[in-house]
C-alpha cells in the first residue's frame, strides 16, 4: 500500500502537523503543506513529527485495508494518503473508535467518488486535516464531504484504472462482501493476493462484440467486477448462462449457492442467467448507485 509514498509526501505530512500544531499553540500560522512550508521546516519540526508520521502512514494503510484497498496499484488517490496519515496522527487513540472510523470512511469515499483529489491538491489536503479533525470532535461537515457529488451518468465513463472512482468501486464491491464465483470465498487481503484478484468482465467482451453490444456499455464498470484469475479463465468467452452452468456441473457449486454469490456482486440473478444484458445492465446500475449513496451518505444526481 505504501510502496509509492515519496519523500515529498512524507515531508508534506510533517509540514501539515507542524503548522497545525503551531496554529493550535497560538502561533497564527496557516495550516499548509506547500513547497515553501516544507522548505521552512526546522530540524526540531522533523524530529518532533517524523516517527509519528511514519506511524500515521501505517495506520492509514491499515484503514485502507479495512476499506478493501489492498495495494498501491489499486489506490484511487495517492495524494489522499497524506491528509489521512496526518488525521490519524492528530486523533491518536480517538481513531480507535467505530463511529470515528465511519466518519473517516465517509470523508474518504466522498473524496474518491467525488473525484476531488486529482490535480493540485495542497489546499484541499490542508483544509481536510483541519476540518475532518474538527468534525470528529463535534464540528461541521468537512468541505470535501459537502462538495462531493456523483452523477449517475459517470458510471458509463468508468472503464479503466486511470479513474479513481473506477478503482474505488472495485474496492467497494469487495468491502460489501463480494465472493469469488469459483471459490465462493470473500475477497479479503489474503485472497486478493493469493488468488490474483483483478477486475474482469461479467458478460465477456468477445460475447458482447458478437452480439453487437456497444463497447461503451460492455466495457464500463457496470459490466465488471473483482474476480480471481482462475475464475476469469473459466469464464472465457462464454455466455453467462453457459459459464454459470459450467461452474455448477464441473465444480459442484449448487445453483442456490451460486445465486447467493452473484448477489454479493450486486448482480441480478434472473437477467444474467437469461443472458439478458440490457436488464442486467440497468439493474446493476441501480444497485451500484445505491451502494455509492450509502458510503457517501448522500443522494446521487
Amino acid at each position: 500500500m505504501l510502496a509509492d509514498i515519496s519523500s515529498t509526501d512524507f515531508l508534506q505530512a510533517v509540514a501539515l502537523l507542524a503548522t497545525y500544531n503551531r496554529r493550535k499553540e497560538g502561533d497564527g500560522v496557516a495550516v499548509s503543506c506547500k513547497r515553501r512550508d516544507i522548505l521552512q521546516l526546522t530540524l526540531a519540526d522533523y524530529q518532533r513529527w517524523a516517527d509519528r508520521v511514519t506511524e500515521g502512514f501505517i495506520q492509514a494503510a491499515q484503514f485502507l485495508h479495512e476499506q478493501h484497498v489492498f495495494s498501491a496499484r489499486d489506490l484511487p488517490y495517492g495524494t489522499q494518503l497524506i491528509p489521512l496519515a496526518a488525521i490519524f496522527v492528530e486523533l491518536g487513540k480517538e481513531a480507535h473508535n467505530v463511529h470515528v472510523r465511519d466518519q473517516i470512511a465517509r470523508w474518504y469515499w466522498c473524496g474518491v467518488l467525488g473525484e476531488l483529489y486529482g490535480g493540485a491538491t495542497e489546499t484541499r489536503i490542508a483544509r481536510d486535516v483541519v476540518e475532518v479533525v474538527e468534525w470528529i470532535r463535534g464540528g461541521a461537515e468537512p468541505t470535501t464531504v459537502r462538495d462531493a457529488h456523483f452523477a449517475a451518468d459517470r458510471l458509463f465513463t468508468l472503464r479503466t484504472r486511470n479513474s479513481a472512482a473506477y478503482k474505488g468501486l472495485q474496492a467497494l464491491l469487495m468491502r460489501e462482501g463480494a465472493r469469488d464465483f469459483l471459490s465462493g470465498v470473500p475477497i479479503d487481503i489474503q485472497t486478493y493476493y493469493g488468488e490474483s484478484i483483478d477486475i474482469h468482465h461479467i458478460f465477456p467482451r468477445d460475447y458482447c462484440e458478437k452480439r453487437g453490444i456497444e463497447k461503451a456499455k460492455y466495457d464500463c464498470i457496470m459490466n465488471k467486477t473483482p474476480l480471481s484469475y482462475k475464475t476469469n479463465r473459466m469464464i472465457g468467452r462464454d455466455a453467462p448462462s453457459v459459464y454459470l452452468k459450467k461452474l455448477q456441473e464441473r465444480k459442484g457449486v449448487s445453483a442456490a449457492v451460486l445465486d447467493d454469490i452473484l448477489q454479493t456482486h450486486v448482480i441480478d440473478v434472473a437477467s444474467i442467467r437469461a443472458d439478458d444484458f440490457d436488464q442486467f445492465f440497468e439493474k446493476r446500475k441501480l444497485a451500484l448507485l445505491a451502494m455509492i449513496e450509502r458510503v457517501m451518505g448522500k443522494k446521487v444526481e
